[in-house]
């Protein structure tokens, strides 16, 4: 979800009420602790890694790396550098060294171990970490000189990696590009190379998937914005620049995940196959939307092939999401997992490119660097493993909670001032309170008393939105 600020009405005054008291009603971190900032304030002022890593650090520094996110962003974890090699490639991707700014059993470790992740929200985030490091010295601002691990991938003429280096680094980026510009960019022919090969390279690594028989779920996002005061909801369609972007990053989780598989010690993303009764459910309901799902054709190639321009996809791929239940981590030390692998990605995978908003990607990025360089993995890498899947499940289940609160007081802000209007919807499932419909615009999902054949435009009407709540009423026209 993003936002922009404005003058707010007084619907939208009433939802940052509402966001305030969702906070406090499910455990949302309050401010940052004052020993913990302290501590961050010290270790960005400091000459000095935390844990010595500086005299080893190779200067890769006249390398432009670039930064592509959503536009906004100050916490970046990641840059790369693309080239070619041949016929072939090489990534390099530079992500964010929190190892060389947290000190185990700190003040600033044990309250990252309390939040586990960074939860977003239309008003604002909570972060992972204080902002003296998540927007400042950990992040890979451009012409700033940062501390990095960097990953080298040779690449193959067909996407596949070849060759996996890694190494703890000093870069540079020379430019933060948001995904409308890098998008325009590489349309026109007038982006550099080292962000222009994601063109040939995202593409080849979606082939790689298909093979594979993954299927990325590319759902299309709700957007929050304000606009003349009040907040208003779009859909919005990822680019093709932000799925070859994620592209990279799934090659990284995968070889880490290598990385630590062969080490023998790590902790996996890891997501079951979806079982015959789910899958059976999703042809049903594809097949009710008029989009049906061919026999012969796998889900990943099905989900591909959807035009990401038709309203019913937004609703195909929320009821995908039945497909891909069961995400967990699995630490292990020693015998691996009996399940390693992520079934939506279609292998084993690690969370490795985001440790400024994610605390688990730390400890994969230092034991898959003492992998690649045939070193000892840290002992308080080591050591937190058992702990790790635990507070990444807790605080997910937070960040979930928080995002359907907040689209909830959302969607009610933005029909309190439609009450009795009437829209047009898609009937996309059935409830134990009805029909759940999704209506295009504006981009609200909501249920409706009574049935529906799932697939069909039926008309409703807005009779109430409690945006304290998040409630929405609606009756069939």
């Amino acid at each position: 979800m993003t936002a922009r600020s404005a003058r707010l009405s007084p619907s939208a005054a009433a939802l940052a009420e509402s966001f305030a008291a969702l906070r406090a009603e499910i455990g949302v971190p309050d401010a940052y602790p004052p020993e913990a900032v302290g501590e961050a304030e010290r270790v960005v002022a400091a000459s000095e890694a935390v844990d010595g890593s500086d005299a080893a650090r190779v200067d890769l520094g006249d390398l432009p790396f670039h930064t592509i996110d959503p536009e906004g962003s100050r916490d970046l974890d990641q840059a790369m550098h693309l080239s070619r090699d041949g016929d072939g490639f090489v990534v390099r991707y530079a992500i964010a060294d929190l190892a060389a700014f947290v000190a185990p059993g700190g003040a600033l470790d044990r309250e990252t171990r309390e939040r586990g992740q960074t939860l977003y929200a239309p008003d604002g985030s909570t972060g992972l970490h204080p902002d003296p490091i998540a927007h400042d010295g950990a992040s890979l601002l451009p012409d700033e000189r940062r501390r990095a691990y960097v990953w080298r991938f040779a690449l193959a003429a067909d996407g596949r990696v070849a060759e996996t280096a890694l190494e703890r680094a000093w870069v540079r980026s020379v430019r933060r590009w948001t995904y409308d510009e890098a998008q325009a960019a590489i349309d026109d022919g007038s982006a550099p190379d080292e962000i222009a090969l994601l063109a040939e390279i995202g593409p080849l690594r979606v082939g790689l998937e298909a093979a594979r028989g993954g299927a990325s779920l590319s759902v299309p996002e709700e957007e929050v914005l304000e606009e003349d005061g009040r907040y208003v909801l779009r859909a919005r369609i990822s680019l093709d620049v932000e799925e070859w972007n994620a592209q990279v990053s799934l090659m990284t989780g995968m070889q880490a995940a290598r990385l630590m598989l062969d080490a023998g010690v790590g902790i996996l993303r890891t997501m079951p196959r979806p079982e015959d009764d789910a899958i059976a459910e999703f042809r049903r309901r594809a097949r009710m939307l008029g989009r049906p799902w061919g026999e012969g054709v796998d889900y990943g190639a099905y989900l591909r092939g959807l035009d990401r321009a038709d309203p019913v996809t937004s609703a195909i791929m929320h009821a995908a999401t039945a497909l891909f239940r069961g995400a967990g981590y699995a630490a292990f030390d020693g015998e691996p997992p009996e399940e390693i692998e992520q079934a939506a990605i279609g292998a084993p995978y690690a969370h490795a490119t985001a440790p400024l908003r994610r605390l688990v990607d730390r400890y994969v990025l230092a034991i898959c660097e003492a992998e690649a360089n045939g070193r000892d993995v840290p002992g308080w890498a080591r050591d937190a493993l058992e702990e790790l899947p635990p507070i990444m499940q807790r605080t997910g289940t937070l960040a979930g909670r928080l995002e359907n609160g907040c689209v909830d007081r959302v969607e009610a802000a933005v029909l309190s001032s439609r009450i009795g209007d009437a829209f047009d919807a898609v009937a996309v499932a059935r409830t134990g309170g009805g029909t759940r419909v999704q209506i295009a615009d504006p981009f609200v999902t909501a249920t409706v008393p009574g049935s529906a054949e799932l697939g069909t435009v039926i008309r409703v009407r807005v009779e109430k939105a409690d945006i304290a709540r998040g409630a929405i009423d609606l009756v069939r026209v």
